[in-house]
């Protein structure tokens, strides 16, 4: 769908122990996802252990990282890996990376603008659109409010396009 950006599945924290280990924040669904990957950022990073952390992150050492200094200077690093490794996704899935940067027009064929993040709060996906102007709106990603979707658009329907 989107080609083969890189999407982002962690960040490191900062150095964990003085071993050269690191602490991850996890932007997917949890330590699981990440331990199909063995490399991040076009390999430049190989994983050799990975562990959750017990509060929703991880514990990670990469083959590359030797001691504290080189682990908390990677603090704020992102882990990347090709859209093309990514699992396949069943009718209906989407990744939040496939999103981003689509055009997104009203059921009535009006352009709104660009879908420029998705956000959860708790009670599913929100997508946010900018519009030419530079005023931003939140609509649910839910078949009412977004009705279809692919690599070239994001449909709203019109009773959810704010002004």
């Amino acid at each position: 769908m989107a080609g083969d950006k890189p999407v982002t599945l962690a960040a490191i924290a900062g150095a964990h122990g003085v071993t050269g280990e690191v602490r991850l924040k996890l932007f997917g669904e949890g330590v699981e996802s990440l331990k199909r990957f063995r490399a991040f950022n076009d390999s430049s990073l190989t994983v050799s252990k990975l562990r959750d952390d017990g509060k929703g992150g991880a514990i990670a050492r990469f083959a590359e990282v030797t001691d504290r200094n080189a682990a908390e200077a990677l603090r704020g690093t992102v882990l990347t890996v090709p859209r093309s490794a990514l699992p396949p996704l069943e009718a209906g899935e989407y990744y939040h990376a496939d999103l981003l940067g689509l055009p997104a027009v009203s059921s009535d064929g009006t352009a709104l603008g660009e879908v420029i993040a998705v956000e959860n709060f708790g009670a599913g996906d929100v997508i946010e659109i900018k519009r030419p102007t530079g005023k931003r709106f939140m609509v649910p990603m839910r078949i009412e409010a977004v009705p279809e979707w692919d690599e070239a658009r994001i449909v709203i329907t019109a009773a959810f396009a704010e002004d």
